[in-house]
């Protein structure tokens, strides 16, 4: 597995012998992986000739300075979770990504304006933003996101048929832990008994009748709920516990 510190560095061996004709599979993330992660790199590799996983703390889908600051950078885990799976890592520096320091975006103006899109202003025109940059870098023929950022996941798969993008959206099933937790980067700041009442957030969504009452239960729960919402049989949430904000989504 070799590491790409610099889009050159990349750019020679994406245009070598190697990745010609073989089928390209793409994990864009933030880095700080876990089982989520695994998954899709798993699946990438069992379906495609190359994997490529980009490990990239886009600064631009953070509305809060704070949140971007505590977002855990752990490289060295993240290669021994990655190894065997990808063939290659690009990881570029901020600076490279964004040489234009972010004067030309993507902004979609109808499904980005509600749900995370309400409460986290800016979010998804850097997400987009970063995720085309990736794509137009990588050339992947298919890239892989989990379904618990469902919201995300249906953006990106706009984004790439409204911009003719030639890149397949593949959507992989939450993974979750065995109490029912969705796997996630922020689960690693939750105390031992915010930890211990997480697992009831997934439950409330699946078992209440309705969006409202599911938001109710959270509350009496000791949750702050951000939103509960149906959309499309999907039941989406986000809560905070402890200052940490987590999402999910649950099919109905």
């Amino acid at each position: 597995m070799r590491l790409h510190s610099t889009l050159a560095s990349w750019s020679e061996v994406r245009s070598s012998a190697e990745y010609r004709d073989r089928t390209i599979g793409f994990v864009p993330t933030m880095g700080a992986l876990h089982e989520g992660h695994r998954s899709l790199l798993e699946r990438a590799r069992r379906e495609c000739g190359r994997v490529v996983l980009s490990i990239f703390v886009n600064p631009t889908q953070f509305n809060d300075p704070t949140d971007l600051e505590r977002y855990p950078r752990t490289l060295e885990s993240d290669c021994l979770l990655a190894n065997g799976l990808a063939d290659d890592v690009v990881m570029p520096a901020p600076g490279e990504m964004y040489p234009d320091k972010y004067a030309f975006r993507v902004t979609e103006h109808d499904f980005s304006r509600i749900l995370e899109g309400a409460h986290r202003p800016g979010h998804f025109d850097g997400v987009l933003t970063v995720v085309l940059k990736l794509l137009n870098i990588v050339r992947p023929h298919r890239a892989y996101f989990g379904e618990k950022d469902w919201q995300q996941l249906q953006l990106v798969r706009s984004m790439v048929d409204a911009l003719f993008v030639p890149c397949e959206i593949v959507g992989c099933p939450t993974v979750r832990e065995d109490d029912g937790l969705a796997k996630s980067s922020r689960n690693r700041r939750l105390s031992p008994a915010a930890r211990a009442l997480a697992p009831r957030f997934a439950a409330i969504l699946r078992q209440s009748n309705n969006a409202d009452a599911a938001a109710a239960s959270l509350r009496s729960a000791g949750f702050e709920v951000d939103y509960v919402s149906d959309w499309e049989r999907r039941r989406l949430g986000a809560i905070r516990i402890e200052g940490v904000r987590l999402i999910d989504n649950v099919l109905l």
